[in-house]
């Protein structure tokens, strides 16, 4: 059987896909608003016991940065929807932690294995869809499956918030968490398939010729036919410029979404803000996210991932910084809708820029690697937003951290990366 790429001839495996990402948004999404807002209530966490409270997120970081490299590897050789389901397996056990948690130990405990979970589920479901899709699709592949991801993070801000005020904390997310988790575990491991097979046929088509009647990317110079992870890692971390300025951005941009998640809840819950109006909140930076992707990842596949780049860097710090700067949940929001248009900028195009200029022989592990540093962000970012705010005495400390940062990496993106889209910047 001929296998044929592009989401129209893929629709019904690519629509399962969207499904998956939707749910491992809202796994990760269930412990962004009760669990930080509720942590010194709830948790036994001491009050202003900041580098504490971000341990959770550290923990997460460093997991799940460390799973999508492995990740890229593993699909390569077993295969992308055994990675998945093991994704989901391990997950199974993180709502009854939280729900029995005698300490923020159990929390931290859960979150390490939430951090595999991500690590090995949402890895799959983009490399999935960029098997079953075509390279001019790209762009909005990855809009989507973030659009999806960012939908269920927000959809599950904005639920258990609610879920946490009628039934308690601990029972809502133990009801949301457990549903949200099976539901993606039952899909994956009986109506999922394996992608593999298409990105071989990329791979052939390549081989044979098929790949020079379009716009040839501008892959990196004196790789390996078949490289070695340590080659791979070298490439993307330090060998080659423009992979080096799309994984510092990447792993910066994280600095935000570990502000979101640790010291948002906690800012609005200290100004009176109830748990369901935080999810709101929160929920606008999701929701931005998520449904500007749609156009943003087309967007890029016309006019080049660079500039929405840079410019994403830049006003999604310009979001963070002016959170504390007023007053309200009008201009809370307004914020959080600044700094959700800036990720959705930037978030889908970065991966994008990767692919683009990533072999179809190593693309897995390329967006592997680049996932590994994206995600250590959560690990680096949290800790120093919490020794921001732990030297500067409040949360604000935080935010100002995170947008100096973010300006800072803008400005290395733009100096050391170029645009990365075949046509728009072909190989000679």
């Amino acid at each position: 059987m001929t296998l044929r790429h592009g989401i129209r001839a893929n629709r019904a495996q690519f629509g399962l896909q969207l499904l998956q990402v939707l749910l491992v948004g809202m796994a990760i999404g269930m412990m962004r608003n009760v669990v930080p807002a509720l942590a010194e209530t709830e948790f036994g966490v001491p009050r202003g016991s900041f580098v504490l409270l971000v341990a959770f997120v550290v923990a997460f970081g460093v997991v799940k940065g460390s799973l999508n490299f492995v990740a890229g590897r593993l699909a390569e050789r077993l295969g992308r929807q055994r990675v998945l389901l093991a994704g989901w397996l391990v997950a199974l056990p993180i709502p009854f932690m939280v729900y029995l948690a005698p300490n923020w130990a159990w929390v931290v405990a859960a979150t390490v294995l939430l951090g595999v979970n991500q690590g090995l589920t949402w890895s799959m479901t983009q490399t999935a869809k960029l098997d079953l899709t075509r390279a001019d699709q790209r762009g909005l592949v990855i809009g989507l499956n973030e659009f999806a991801g960012y939908l269920g993070v927000a959809i599950a801000s904005v639920a258990t918030g609610y879920l946490a005020t009628a039934l308690g904390p601990r029972e809502g997310l133990l009801w949301f968490g457990g549903v949200v988790i099976g539901l993606g575990a039952l899909l994956s491991a009986w109506a999922v398939a394996e992608t593999l097979p298409w990105a071989r046929a990329e791979l052939k088509a390549h081989a044979g010729g098929a790949a020079a009647t379009g716009h040839r990317p501008r892959y990196p110079e004196r790789v390996s036919a078949e490289p070695s992870t340590r080659e791979l890692f070298a490439l993307m971390s330090w060998r080659d410029r423009r992979l080096v300025a799309l994984c510092q951005a990447g792993l910066v941009e994280k600095f935000v979404d570990a502000l979101v998640w640790v010291f948002w809840p906690v800012f609005l819950h200290q100004r009176g803000v109830s748990l369901p109006g935080i999810g709101w909140i929160v929920g606008v930076y999701g929701f931005t996210w998520g449904a500007a992707q749609l156009a943003t990842g087309r967007l890029s596949d016309q006019w080049g991932r660079h500039a929405l780049n840079t410019g994403g860097m830049w006003l999604c710090g310009l979001g963070v910084a002016l959170m504390p700067l007023g007053d309200g949940v009008a201009w809370w929001s307004f914020a959080a809708a600044l700094a959700g248009l800036g990720m959705a900028m930037l978030y889908p195009n970065l991966s994008a820029a990767v692919a683009d200029i990533a072999h179809p022989n190593w693309r897995a592990s390329a967006i592997g690697i680049y996932r590994f540093w994206r995600d250590l962000g959560y690990g680096v970012g949290a800790l120093g937003l919490g020794l921001a705010a732990a030297w500067g005495g409040s949360v604000q400390a935080a935010f100002w951290f995170v947008a100096v940062a973010m300006g800072l990496s803008g400005a290395c993106l733009w100096a050391w990366g170029e645009e990365t889209h075949p046509r728009l910047n072909p190989a000679p």
